[in-house]
């Protein structure tokens, strides 16, 4: 509990796959709307859902990507 509340550990790379997964919900339903709705093209739903899920990935991998940075920064701080 203290190093929750004086930032010692990070609870955001937790909370990063439920957001992937909420993305991913969000890109499905947004593809499907647009391929069988009717304002939409099915090339352009099939596109956001490609594009979307490969975005979604990226961004949340970033995310992740800057938090095991910090995790490693934080180890060789506590050597010296």
């Amino acid at each position: 509990m203290k190093n929750l509340f004086f930032f010692d550990a990070m609870l955001t790379p937790k909370i990063i796959t439920f957001v992937y997964w909420l993305l991913l919900l969000s890109v499905t339903v947004s593809g499907l709307t647009m391929m069988f709705g009717a304002y939409g093209s099915f090339i352009g739903g099939l596109g956001t859902l490609i594009g979307g899920a490969i975005g979604a990935r990226i961004w949340c991998e970033l995310m992740i990507v800057l938090f095991k940075i910090h995790e490693n920064l934080q180890k060789i701080a506590s050597r010296e």
